[in-house]
C-alpha cells in the first residue's frame, strides 16, 4: 500500500485549468504523496510536474493519456516511462499535430452551428501546445453560447454530427500500448465505461489487451456505478492485472463536478518498475 494518490490528472500542458506545478501544489495540499501527470498526447508537463514535485514531497509518476481508434473514447493510460526520445514521444507528436489540424474543423464546424467563435481566442485560452474540446467548451461559456462545459460537449462538441465530420489521427491501441512499453512504462485502461460497449465485448476486449501485455485497468473513477466498478475489479481479477485510479481531474472550470482523488491502491508493482527503470 502507498499513501494517498491520484493516478489520472490533466495540466494546462493538454486541456486541464492549471499548470503543472499548480496541479502538484493542489495534490500536496490534498493530502497526496503520489500524483501521476496524464495529459492527453503529450508528456510536455511532465518535467515541471517531477520538479515540483521533488520540491513538494509529492513523487510525481510521469504519465499520458493516449486515444485509441477502434472505440469512441477509448483511452490507454501509460506511467513510468523513460523521458528520453522514443516511439512514444513521437507518437505524441503525430496525435498533438493531428488536433492542430482538428481544431481548424472544430471552429468550422461550429461556425455552421450558429457558434461564431474565433481560434485565436480558443489558443489564447489554452496557453499549451495541445488545444481540445474543453478549450472551445470553455470560450463558448464565455461567450455565453451554453451554459456550461458540459452543454458544450452534449449539444455540440460530442454529438454523432460532430464526430462524423471532425476528424483527428489516432493510431491503434496495440500501437499505443506497445509504444508505451517500449519508451519503459507500464499500461493501464482508462475509464471503460466510455467505451459504451456491452459486457462481452468489453471482456474480449481487455482480454486482446491482456496478450498484447496491458497491466491494469482503471478500476476506480468518480463516475462509475457500483456495478460497473464491480465488472471491473471482477475483468482485472480474470485477466490478472492491477488495478489503478484516478479522478480525470481538470480543475473546475472543465469538469466543475470532479476534485483530486484520494486513493489508497496497491501500486508496489509499479513504483518498483520506477526504481529500476
Amino acid at each position: 500500500m502507498t499513501g494517498l494518490c491520484d493516478l489520472h490528472t490533466h495540466s494546462s500542458a493538454s486541456d486541464g485549468q492549471y499548470n503543472p506545478t499548480e496541479l502538484v501544489q493542489l495534490a500536496q495540499k490534498r493530502g497526496l504523496t503520489l500524483l501521476a501527470v496524464t495529459d492527453h498526447d503529450t508528456v510536455a508537463g511532465v518535467d515541471e510536474a517531477i520538479g515540483a514535485g521533488n520540491a513538494l514531497g509529492v513523487t510525481v509518476i510521469p504519465g499520458v493519456e493516449l486515444s485509441a481508434k477502434e472505440h469512441h473514447n477509448f483511452h490507454i493510460l501509460g506511467y513510468g516511462f523513460g523521458r528520453e526520445e522514443s516511439e512514444l514521444t513521437r507518437l505524441c507528436e503525430k496525435l498533438r499535430a493531428g488536433r492542430d489540424e482538428r481544431k481548424y474543423q472544430i471552429v468550422d464546424f461550429l461556425q455552421d452551428q450558429g457558434v461564431d467563435i474565433s481560434l485565436d481566442e480558443v489558443e489564447r485560452l489554452a496557453g499549451g501546445e495541445v488545444i481540445a474540446r474543453p478549450h472551445f467548451a470553455q470560450v463558448m461559456v464565455k461567450r455565453g453560447y451554453v451554459s456550461s462545459s458540459r452543454e458544450a460537449f452534449d449539444r455540440y462538441l460530442d454529438t454523432p454530427a460532430f464526430r462524423h465530420r471532425v476528424k483527428r489521427f489516432k493510431a491503434d491501441a496495440r500501437t499505443c500500448l506497445e509504444s508505451i512499453q517500449a519508451a519503459g512504462g507500464k499500461v493501464s485502461l482508462a475509464h471503460p465505461y466510455q467505451m459504451e460497449l456491452p459486457d462481452d465485448e468489453l471482456d474480449g476486449l481487455v482480454r486482446q489487451l491482456a496478450d498484447w501485455g496491458l497491466d491494469a485497468i482503471e478500476c476506480y473513477y468518480p463516475r462509475y456505478t457500483p456495478e460497473q466498478q464491480m465488472f471491473y475489479l471482477r475483468l482485472a481479477e480474470k485477466y490478472h492485472l492491477h488495478t489503478t485510479g484516478g479522478s480525470d481531474f481538470h480543475g473546475e472550470k472543465v469538469k466543475p463536478d470532479i476534485q483530486l482523488a484520494s486513493l489508497g491502491l496497491e501500486l508496489d508493482w509499479l513504483l518498483q518498475h520506477i526504481s529500476t527503470n
